[in-house]
């Protein structure tokens, strides 16, 4: 759609965003002006000339979607959003960076109308585009074009693609063919520490032309806005491939003084220097300046323009054919009415490991789900990832529903966070639990972004015998139980696996289920994964509690069946989830753990945290060995007898 703003406003609506871009952290003492300073001109172009989108309704489905993953530029998106009518008034520009502010210090999704996902770690918000290109190229071929047929536009820096996930991601890109994706790469060769000849020689247009992307250096057009126009829709016009932008931009410009210098990246110009840069703009000295004609103006535009595109799009919706059951599943992330009903459901002694349940749990409920998408980063079937009956996502099959995201653990939880923010997909991604440090930063990303992305990470204990300590994982869930918002299951069995992907599934936010490599023995009835600890069998009057995760539980079962034997009676709680016992009643969590008896943890991993239920704990403090993985568990006293003999002690205490 052609802009209706003149040539004069235009220009005027560039120097306010540099103005903005020095006055906001002058004032907050803190932030970041170069970057937005030098690509005002470009996020201009975007949001009036480029993108569709509609300030009076962010979050209509078929919108373009903006991206800016250098984040710490944040003062570039919220002037964008302050001129487009979004909600930030000049009040709010003024509170940059302030306690409880509607503009923090980097873009926060769900905080601020306009911001798409979260960014700031340099990288993430490249690779959650990746995401988002995925999910509008799936939802497009299911539905229809009519509704889904847009562009995710990221700006990234040199520092993102410094950053090794930068790398996983353009890769996974190239490769898909994701034609809607646009990245404009802000080349302007300055990190925090100084040039970037430092540190980084990468030739950036061979690197990407290697992945399979389209790639134009523009050069110095960085102040032009119908240069960007024009090298913006050349690449728009490009889909099958995605697209990279090459912007040689001076940050700080125009001032007079720091241009190009490192100073302009993270150091709020003084007074002094922000005036001589709005007198070389030609634009008054006071703070904040947002001349009333042209602010209203620009939102005019944008609202014009907006509102238009969101109704054409809303008269489309309406006259199409589609499934409105399943667009209404795939936007809601969850199930058709009734879907719990397809859960399956295992009998007691059957013995199945939870990364084997958690295949069958898929399979029963894939055609309840139409959103869900899910893959592994190349361990689909040891990760229990592999959805029987569906095809591979391709630039071929773009419905595919079966993501092979190759070894890129990392890229793969970032891109799935993308496609959950996006909408209309609920993305699954597998691996190994001890290969959690692998995609930590964008797991914690989406416990803070609240994205309803489901991590299986399997083989989740030294039971995973021969290959080692450097594959079984001691520290790892103790690590990820500490990420706040982050709900994570370590289910006992089949049926509290079964539950506990209900559970993800009904859950607002990200989820991690632990599983299991070997065979356990069905000994649940799956309803410790709703409350997140649960008693299995109560002694009639209990001398000690015993307390398990996942392969531990059968374990404590058999152990009290012993103990009981030898007249001490034992309760067998199943606690899968730590998050959610502690969202229980205060009355609910004491009859699980009754005052005064002595409970007694057994868990096969770092015993750290459990001081918190347990007055005795049974764990693995150190790092695991090569052996077979019930000898490996065996040796290191998890086995039934050493359950028997502390829980005697511990009761003797009492």
């Amino acid at each position: 759609m052609p802009s209706t703003l003149t040539p004069d406003q235009d220009s005027a609506a560039i120097s306010l965003i540099r103005g903005f871009a020095m006055d906001a952290p002058l004032y907050a003492k803190s932030g970041h002006q170069g970057t937005a300073m030098a690509l005002a001109p470009l996020a201009h172009v975007l949001y009036s000339r480029i993108m569709s989108h509609d300030p009076t309704n962010p979050a209509w489905p078929d919108r373009d979607r903006f991206i800016l993953s250098n984040g710490h530029a944040s003062i570039l998106q919220y002037s964008m959003l302050f001129l487009n009518g979004y909600g930030l008034e000049l009040d709010d520009i003024k509170q940059f960076r302030q306690w409880q502010s509607a503009t923090p210090g980097h873009p926060e999704v769900g905080h601020t109308a306009g911001v798409e996902v979260t960014t700031g770690p340099l990288g993430q918000g490249f690779a959650n585009a990746v995401g988002m290109a995925i999910a509008e190229r799936s939802l497009a071929d299911r539905f229809g074009s009519d509704v889904q047929d847009h562009h995710t536009f990221v700006v990234a820096g040199d520092g993102c693609f410094m950053e090794g996930l930068s790398h996983e991601a353009a890769s996974m890109a190239g490769h898909l063919k994701l034609g809607s994706l646009i990245c404009v790469h802000d080349d302007n060769r300055i990190t925090i520490d100084g040039n970037t000849n430092l540190a980084y020689s990468d030739d950036v247009a061979m690197r990407f032309s290697s992945y399979g992307w389209h790639v134009e250096n523009v050069g110095e057009i960085a102040d032009d806005c119908d240069a960007l126009e024009a090298a913006l829709r050349r690449a728009m016009a490009v889909t099958d491939q995605p697209s990279l932008i090459i912007l040689r931009s001076h940050i700080g410009f125009p001032s007079p003084d720091l241009t190009d210098t490192h100073e302009a990246h993270g150091n709020p110009f003084t007074l002094e220097l922000t005036n001589r840069t709005k007198d070389a703009m030609g634009i008054p000295q006071e703070p904040f300046w947002a001349p009333t004609e042209l602010v209203d103006a620009y939102r005019a535009a944008a609202a014009q323009r907006g509102q238009a595109a969101s109704a054409q799009w809303q008269q489309r919706f309406d006259a199409s054919a589609l499934n409105r059951a399943e667009w209404d599943a795939c936007w809601a992330a969850t199930g058709l009415a009734g879907w719990t009903e397809s859960l399956p459901t295992f009998a007691q002694g059957e013995s199945i490991a939870t990364r084997v349940a958690i295949q069958k749990v898929f399979d029963a409920t894939l055609a309840q789900l139409p959103g869900l998408v899910a893959g592994s980063a190349d361990l689909t079937a040891n990760t229990g990832t592999k959805l029987v009956g569906q095809v591979a996502q391709s630039a071929a099959t773009p419905g595919g529903r079966q993501v092979y995201y190759g070894i890129r653990e990392h890229a793969m939880a970032a891109v799935m966070i993308g496609m959950s923010l996006h909408g209309g997909v609920l993305p699954v991604g597998g691996t190994f639990l001890v290969f959690a440090d692998y995609l930590r930063p964008s797991v914690r990303l989406a416990a803070l972004s609240k994205a309803k992305v489901v991590f299986v990470l399997t083989h989740d204990s030294v039971g995973v015998g021969e290959d080692g300590p450097t594959h079984q994982p001691v520290e790892q869930l103790a690590s990820l139980r500490i990420i706040p918002d982050l709900q994570v299951l370590r289910p006992a069995d089949a049926n509290e696996t079964a539950q506990a992907w209900r559970i993800a599934v009904e859950h607002d936010g990200p989820t991690v289920l632990v599983l299991s490599r070997q065979n356990l023995p069905v000994c649940t009835d799956g309803s410790a994964a709703v409350t997140g600890a649960a008693t299995l069998s109560a002694a009639a009057n209990p001398q000690v509690v015993l307390v398990a995760t996942g392969s531990e539980v059968h374990l404590c079962v058999a152990a009290a069946e012993q103990l009981a034997s030898q007249g001490i009676g034992a309760n067998v709680v199943s606690m899968p989830s730590w998050d959610r016992f502690e969202r229980q009643s205060a009355h609910y969590r004491s009859s699980v753990f009754p005052q005064g008896v002595p409970v007694l943890s057994v868990e096969a991993g770092t015993t750290f945290g459990w001081a918190r239920y347990a007055h005795d704990s049974i764990g693995i403090d150190r790092f695991g060995a090569s052996a077979p993985g019930a000898l490996v568990l065996d040796k290191l006293g998890i086995n039934i007898d050493n359950i028997v003999a502390r829980a005697t002690a511990l009761a003797a205490k009492a």
